[in-house]
C-alpha cells in the first residue's frame, strides 16, 4: 500500500489511498492515517509533506467554563506506539483569529492534546498548547515571527512533551505533562497526527513539511533530542 501514496483521489472531501476508504499513507509515517472529519481539501506532497485545508468554523476544544465547544476539525491520525517523536515544519496561511496548524495526540474522545501554531486574538502567530482531560486546559506560550515554525511532540511512558523551534534543530520545551486515557491507563498506545483548524474563520490552509517520525522517545527530553 505504501507505493500508492502518490495517487490521490478526492471523494466528498476525504482523501482516499489504495483500496481502504478514508485512509492516507505517507512514507514518513508508519501505517495508515485516518480522518476524524473530512477536510475542505487535502494533498500529499512527496514522501514527507502534506497539505490540509480546514473547513470554516472547525476546532477541537471543550470549554473549561461550560463544557461547550467543537470537535469537528479534521484530524489525520495514526497509531503512534508506546514511545515516539513526531515533528514537522508547519506553515500556516493565517487569516482569522485562532486559525492554526496542529500536531495532535489522541487517547479517547475526552482525553486528547494539541500543539498549535495559532493566530492569537492580537493577530500575532503564537505557539499554543491545549491539554484536554474532559475539559480543555488552554495555554498561550511564545509569539513567533512569520508563518512557519517547527513543532515536535514526544512521548516517554506516561509523559508527553511539546516543543517548538525556529530552525528545526534547537528545541524549546513548551509543555511537559502526564497523560492518560479515561480509564487512567498511560501505558497504552496513543494516536498522533496533523490538523488544520479555523474556529472563527472561513477555512485555513496548512502545509506540514519535513515530517519525521521515530518510534522511540528522546534521549534528552529537555533538549528534545
Amino acid at each position: 500500500m505504501r507505493n500508492c501514496f502518490r495517487t490521490l483521489i478526492v471523494l466528498a472531501g476525504v482523501a482516499l489511498f489504495g483500496a481502504e476508504s478514508g485512509t492516507v499513507t505517507l512514507k514518513a509515517i508508519p501505517g495508515a492515517m485516518r480522518w476524524t472529519a473530512a477536510p475542505a481539501s487535502f494533498a500529499v506532497r512527496g514522501d514527507d509533506a502534506l497539505e490540509i485545508v480546514a473547513p470554516r468554523q472547525t476546532d477541537w476544544f471543550t470549554s473549561p467554563f461550560d463544557g461547550g465547544g467543537r470537535t469537528n476539525a479534521p484530524w489525520l491520525l495514526f497509531d503512534a506506539g508506546a514511545d515516539f517523536v513526531l515533528r514537522a515544519k508547519v506553515t500556516v496561511e493565517f487569516r482569522a483569529q485562532w486559525d492554526a496548524g496542529v500536531l495532535a495526540v489522541w487517547a479517547d474522545p475526552t482525553h486528547w492534546a494539541k500543539l498549535c501554531y495559532e493566530n492569537s486574538k492580537d493577530k500575532k502567530p503564537t505557539i499554543v498548547s491545549v491539554v484536554t482531560r474532559g475539559a480543555s486546559d488552554d495555554a498561550n506560550a511564545i509569539p513567533i515571527e512569520g508563518n512557519s515554525v517547527y513543532l515536535q511532540v514526544a512521548r516517554l511512558g506516561r509523559g508527553l512533551v511539546f516543543y517548538a523551534s525556529t530552525d528545526g534543530h534547537a528545541w524549546q520545551v513548551i509543555r511537559a505533562f502526564t497523560f492518560a486515557d479515561s480509564a487512567g491507563q498511560g501505558a497504552g498506545k496513543l494516536q498522533a497526527g496533523f490538523s488544520s483548524q479555523s474556529p472563527a474563520g472561513e477555512g485555513c490552509r496548512v502545509v506540514f513539511s519535513e515530517i519525521r517520525y521515530r518510534p522511540e522517545g528522546p534521549k534528552d527530553w529537555w533538549r528534545g533530542e
